[in-house]
């Protein structure tokens, strides 16, 4: 299959414009490559405009996140509470659940016996067990209509039925990057299955990686930045453009740290979203390299190829979807549309969550490219 026809068809369908050449792009590992040609051998993605069926009696909100399951099952997060003020009464449960196919399954979440439900919703992720964990990143100074105003200072699991496991945390507990109970507004979290641990990108009030049991919620360890000693530079909300201190390498500590996900082989990828890069660590913490998104677009999130060994990644930054290779960190095309979170399937599908939209969109997974154009 030719990728021009395909990618065309993706374009006509979701109203993107064409792949264009990649600016210049800047890893840890090596100087700066420019593609001018779409590789062959890349995956190819196809928009299906149908996906998801929402049910006609509800509206979304912002679309903040979005979790696979093993068996294949999509789960959204969205806001209800930020649906439009004359739509509001019809917004839909945060979680909804989906097939491959875009099947509704249900829906579920908010307020509830025995946790607290976060003010904002922000990342969801479903672990190797078919456990759901949700975090917010509401910080009470915002004052956004209908929110209480506390910090979300916590980060919930749930089982896969929606039955409430664990909260680690409390509301408007933090006390600041050093603290080892609480997060302070997080981005999102994600479990490495080997280690039976959850990965906070740790986020929007603190400026660090948390890592817990998945089990327990017990401590485990944290860093900043390339590994360092994180350190509290509060701010809510958060600046969405920080100066940027630092030489070559970019700032000492993160700023706004988006997403984390992990892939099989043990590799911790951070989006430090607002420094236009994504660090990448060893399950301890150790820094491995980084790369800087072309024009200075900001990674909100990171996802994985379905292939075994991971071999690409998809990096959501900015307006655009980036298309790399996930060992030399190329930049080996892009298009234009993106999601606040994004996620794959099993089958290589890629979904979106976009909050300014107010919506998820699924990109079907094709197959790899013929001889570049």
């Amino acid at each position: 299959m030719k990728f021009a026809s395909v990618l065309g068809l993706a374009a006509v369908a979701a109203g993107l414009s064409p792949i264009m050449p990649d600016p210049p792009v800047r890893s840890a590992s090596g100087p700066a490559a420019s593609v001018q040609d779409i590789p062959a051998g890349a995956p190819v993605f196809e928009l299906d405009p149908s996906w998801p069926a929402v049910p006609d009696r509800w509206v979304l909100g912002e679309v903040s996140s979005i979790g696979v399951d093993d068996s294949g099952r999509i789960l959204l997060l969205h806001r209800p509470r930020s649906a439009p003020s004359a739509e509001r009464s019809r917004a839909a449960p945060p979680v909804l659940e989906f097939d491959i196919a875009g099947n509704f399954l249900g829906a579920w979440g908010g307020e509830g016996a025995g946790y607290e439900w976060p003010e904002r919703e922000h990342g969801i992720h479903v672990d190797h067990e078919g456990s759901i964990w949700i975090g917010g990143n509401y910080c009470p100074e915002r004052e956004l209509p209908g929110l209480e105003p506390v910090s979300d200072d916590q980060l919930l699991k749930f089982s896969r039925s929606g039955e409430f496991l664990l909260q680690i945390g409390r509301s408007d507990g933090s006390a600041g990057s050093g603290d080892i109970r609480n997060v302070r507004q997080p981005g999102d979290q994600a479990v490495y299955p080997s280690t039976n641990e959850v990965f906070v990108a740790d986020g929007y009030g603190n400026r660090r990686m948390v890592v817990f049991d998945a089990d327990t919620g017990e401590f485990r360890r944290m860093w900043g930045a390339f590994g360092n000693e994180p350190v509290d530079s509060y701010e809510c909300p958060p600046s969405l453009d920080p100066p940027v201190p630092g030489g070559d390498e970019g700032p000492p500590q993160f700023h706004i740290v988006h997403a984390v996900s992990i892939s099989g082989d043990g590799l911790v990828y951070v989006a430090d979203r607002e420094f236009a890069r994504v660090q990448i660590f060893d399950i301890d913490g150790g820094f491995v390299e980084q790369v800087f998104m072309p024009d200075n677009a900001g990674p909100g999130d990171v996802a994985f190829s379905a292939d075994p060994s991971q071999q690409f990644m998809y990096v959501a930054a900015g307006s655009r979807t980036f298309v790399m290779d996930r060992r030399s960190l190329e930049v080996l095309y892009w298009f234009e549309g993106s999601g606040h979170h994004i996620a794959t399937d099993a089958e290589g599908n890629l979904y979106t969550a976009e909050t300014g939209q107010r919506r998820a969109r699924k990109f079907v997974f094709m197959g790899l490219s013929g001889p570049g154009r």
